[in-house]
């Protein structure tokens, strides 16, 4: 062979394999008929898939529309499903380059009886907060996996402990038996990152980590919950992903995320930037543009396919496993604009679902401006039905904690005038971020009872922090607010899941919890009713819930010692009653212009109201 003919056939050689293209991905895996948003963008990458064509199709599906990213290795492609298509349907695309053809698949699944799914969740459900890793481990054997890339060995204190969706799906007749009837569980997805166990990092949003199990098992959890009466949200991230994502190693648009790993902007925490008037547009964009920790590349939402990625996202896991809501985490980080329309699509296909966003901060005004219909002229409308009351929270904390006593509580719910729907607050004490109740109340057992009565008996949708109910107390450090459940893991040597494996203190507040919880269900005034407050002077807080056909009553005696209520302060608020019930003891009283209550020391009490 000469020299030009060998050269000739080299650069041949070196073209065909430049133009050869490979399909790796293919996102989101499938799509459904009869769906409201009816058209789904298909992020397709592999090697050089931007220089395919695309096959001409035939039949009831069709691609309306082609798109190539920056990346080379990125194609968009939209389908249309019409309504006509009534049963599963395998949708076949085909890529042509040169000599090469490749022909995929694409599921189109037929949607499943929606009956028992989407149910949402409101002021008559009592939630349930787990940390996936921390609350029972199922399957020891799925604890490690090949190619981890944790820092952190299980006997860290941010190490991973091994809980999964097998041991929560194990653990469903216990919280059905506490009686909470919602379940919001921590990020499951895909976390293969330096530190993994808290999920708030994925590196795969269409996968959940094979450490917690498999796609199929978070779906069975979510039926298995269904037929306990369980509902099941899921926690989900718009804002980050984890820097180990595999889309850091080539971004199909350089403004998919915003800035680089080498030059972004730092986290800014001033959630108020939004519905602040003053605030200039650079320092919203900080807001919303900033990484949230130097492993957290910051997701640009205003690019328009990262939009719809996230959007078919969230819709994609609603779908598949019918969960019935969603806590979105750290949300005031988001772009706003983007945000809202993502919650508006999301209640156009399931106007039943309840969406909570988590706003870290603890002032009423600003947590209102982000709930939908704001009554401030804030745009743009947020469409969020729920937030989080962190404003009770911390009222509840400081009472705690000694710093303030039960007017704390009063002013705060007294600024509900704020709100949108004060009914649609997500309620806690204490979540997996901030020190639980009972260590902020330096164990003080009646003071956790009487903030832990406030949380079931006012309004809201109180939610309640796993372990709490068995008095775990832990620290101001993470990985100790995020105690194992004891009797949740193979070397526990006591089992707090059942009576007998509980100490008495354990049991104490176990049972006070569930009596709790069975008040509240038994008596649904306190879940649905008017909330009617009276300033607590001398740290006595008298408040009603009522409706048309029930009242109840709960007092609140704040102090170290026992004190005597004098009923005639409330006589128009009572009404025509002519006799109270305790709910707890049941001992009645008879109402009169004389009649006072005696309540003891630290101590809140329940009473019926009988007309």
């Amino acid at each position: 062979m000469n020299k030009k003919l060998f050269i000739w056939n080299l650069i041949f050689s070196i073209s065909i394999i430049a133009q050869h293209f490979e399909i790796e991905r293919i996102e989101p895996p499938n799509w459904w008929t009869g769906m409201k948003h009816d058209t789904v963008q298909i992020m397709v990458y592999g090697k050089n898939i931007s220089e395919v064509e695309i096959y001409p199709q035939h039949g009831p599906i069709e691609i309306v529309k082609v798109s190539k990213a920056e990346s080379p290795n990125y194609i968009f492609l939209d389908l249309y499903i019409p309504d006509n298509v009534k049963s599963n349907y395998s949708f076949e695309i085909g890529f042509s380059r040169d000599e090469q053809d490749t022909v995929i698949k694409y599921p189109i699944v037929y949607r499943e009886n929606n009956e028992y799914r989407f149910n949402g969740f409101n002021q008559n459900d009592v939630v349930y907060l787990i940390m996936a890793d921390r609350f029972c481990d199922g399957n020891p054997a799925n604890n490690k996996i090949d190619d981890s890339l944790d820092q952190f060995t299980s006997n860290d204190l941010d190490g991973r402990r091994g809980g999964d969706i097998e041991g929560i799906i194990s653990r469903l007749d216990y919280l059905k038996n506490l009686g909470v009837t919602a379940i919001w569980i921590t990020p499951m997805l895909e976390n293969n990152m330096w530190m993994s166990y808290h999920g708030y990092a994925a590196t795969d949003l269409y996968r959940i980590d094979p450490r917690f199990g498999t796609n199929e098992l978070y779906k069975a959890l979510v039926k298995n919950a269904h037929d306990n009466g369980l509902k099941i949200i899921m926690d989900h991230v718009s804002n980050h992903i984890g820097i180990n994502h595999w889309w850091m190693k080539d971004l199909p648009f350089k403004d998919w995320i915003n800035g680089t790993v080498e030059n972004h902007l730092p986290a800014n925490h001033n959630k108020m930037t939004f519905p602040d008037l003053y605030s200039p547009d650079e320092a919203v964009k900080h807001t919303w543009n900033g990484w949230f920790e130097n492993y957290m590349p910051d997701l640009n939402q205003t690019n328009p396919f990262l939009k719809k990625y996230l959007l078919q996202n969230t819709i994609w896991w609603i779908e598949y496993a019918g969960i019935d809501g969603i806590r979105e985490d750290t949300y005031p980080y988001c772009n706003q604009y983007a945000m809202s329309d993502w919650v508006k699509e999301i209640l156009i296909e399931y106007p039943t679902l309840n969406i909570v966003g988590e706003i870290w901060t603890g002032e009423p005004a600003f947590l209102a401006a982000y709930q939908r219909e704001n009554k401030f002229g804030i745009k743009p409308d947020s469409h969020l039905p729920c937030v989080t009351d962190f404003g009770l929270s911390d009222a509840l904390r400081d009472y705690l904690s000694g710093k303030k006593n039960l007017d704390g509580v009063f002013n705060t719910l007294a600024k509900d005038y704020l709100y949108h729907d004060s009914n649609n607050l997500l309620t806690f004490i204490d979540n997996h971020d901030i020190a639980r109740g009972l260590f902020t109340a330096n164990n003080d057992v009646d003071k956790y009872k009487i903030a832990l009565t406030i949380l079931l008996t006012t309004r809201g949708i109180p939610k309640i922090l796993y372990g709490s109910e068995i008095g775990i107390v832990g620290d101001e450090r993470h990985g100790t607010i995020r105690s194992v459940f004891p009797g949740g893991f193979e070397d526990d040597s006591q089992n707090a899941f059942t009576e007998s494996g509980r100490n008495n203190y354990q049991n104490d507040i176990f049972d006070f919890t569930k009596n709790l919880i069975e008040i509240r269900k038994n008596y649904y005034s306190l879940s649905e009713g008017r909330l009617i407050h009276f300033f607590p002077f001398n740290n006595i807080y008298v408040y009603f819930r009522v409706t048309e056909n029930e009242k109840t009553m709960i007092v609140i005696n704040g102090n170290d010692a026992d004190a005597e209520v004098d009923l005639q302060n409330y006589k128009e608020t009572l009404g025509l009653t002519k006799k109270i019930k305790n709910i707890k003891s049941e001992k009645e009283l008879e109402i009169t212009e004389k009649s006072k209550i005696n309540i003891k020391r630290k101590t809140a009490e329940i009473f019926l109201l009988e007309m």
